[in-house]
């Protein structure tokens, strides 16, 4: 009876701005179940952004605006998340039993050193995650910085296309609750997620209803297109068309592909010896690839041969009941690319405090 008079939460779109496209995720709840309702994958003009900064706002309110129009829907909220270097997320150790307004003067104090920007330039946010495992007597404490200019406009943007943010993510712990809410997995497993975007390479590894690992590093899609321009001879513009739209010639993946992914298979296993290293863990027996670079088939195929390691594609769909509107196919083949999008709108399902 109790779940019968529990309010319900808002639902809320999962809205990931990345750097080349712009990426929309609308979920529902019926019983135990998730329902896909609509999805949404807009690409931005490749001048939009320097590194992670908006540079062309135009550009990428043009495509929220698409984004709005293709989901068909009069829902005004959205969770946005943001990553990259101006983004810092640490673990820090706090007496137990403090409330909201203790744990925020403390936090202040422990920002100060360990934050490379004035206070007055970042918006802070914590969240206690329990009792410490390694410092006897305290409380983790989960620290995270965003450079206002950063977070602002992404919200302005929204704004300026009828939505209304609700929540401010990291990109990494979005990819976690992708993980604990769309993918089958035992509680105790951990699971090590690659998402592989036009710009970043990010590392999340989940376990025991947590993200435990989080890093990014400056590698992606980015050096294919580049590498593609390069060897058939055509503007970077033109290579990125025929790369979404699948018009590349047939012989890219002899004379391309095997390139790009010699230089991914390096930074991945420098960043999984990365993970290994800070977190005294063994190699990881699987991993779970989502991001652009998970769509396309035969880079998958090449990364299962040269890292000699079981790979899942990660479909946060999979276990859905999809809107009979939508194009199933579709749905499949950007599911990968949706995973923090996805992650993004699993906060519809959950309380949260601001």
């Amino acid at each position: 009876m109790k779940s019968l008079f529990a309010k319900k939460l808002p639902t809320i779109v999962g809205l990931d701005i990345g750097t080349r496209q712009i990426k929309a995720v609308w979920l529902e709840q019926s019983g135990d179940k998730y329902v896909l309702q609509g999805i949404a994958c807009e690409s931005i003009n490749k001048t939009a952004f320097s590194e992670r900064e908006i540079k062309d706002y135009e550009a990428i309110s043009l495509a929220l605006k698409k984004i709005r129009n293709v989901l068909k829907t009069k829902l005004k909220l959205v969770n946005v998340a943001v990553a990259g270097t101006s983004v810092i997320s640490k673990v820090v150790y706090m007496d137990p039993d403090q409330n909201d307004f203790e744990l925020e003067s403390q936090i202040e104090i422990e920002a100060d050193s360990l934050i490379p920007y004035p206070l007055e330039e970042v918006y802070l946010d914590f969240e206690e995650l329990g009792e410490s495992a390694t410092h006897t007597g305290k409380v983790d404490v989960l620290l995270t910085a965003a450079h206002k200019d950063m977070v602002d406009g992404r919200l302005l943007l929204a704004r300026e296309a009828n939505f209304e943010p609700k929540i401010v993510d990291v990109e990494g712990y979005a990819l976690g609750n992708a993980i604990d809410f769309f993918h089958e997995h035992q509680q105790e497993e951990r699971v090590c997620c690659l998402n592989i975007g036009a710009s970043l390479l990010q590392v999340c590894v989940w376990e025991n209803g947590k993200v435990v690992y989080t890093k990014e590093h400056a590698f992606g899609l980015n050096a294919l297109i580049s590498d593609l321009a390069a060897i058939h001879m055509v503007d970077v513009e033109d290579a990125e068309r025929q790369l979404l739209n699948n018009e590349l010639p047939s012989n890219w993946v002899d004379d391309t592909l095997p390139i790009f992914a010699a230089n991914l298979q390096q930074h991945i296993n420098r960043a999984l010896q990365m993970f290994m290293t800070s977190n005294h863990a063994e190699q990881p027996k699987k991993l779970l690839l989502s991001g652009g670079a998970a769509t396309i088939a035969p880079l998958v195929d090449i990364l299962r041969q040269d890292l000699n390691t079981e790979i899942e594609v990660l479909n946060p769909f999979s276990n859905m009941e999809i809107n009979p509107k939508l194009d199933q196919q579709r749905v499949n083949e950007l599911a990968p690319q949706l995973a923090i999008a996805a992650g993004l709108a699993s906060r519809s399902f959950v309380s949260w405090h601001i």
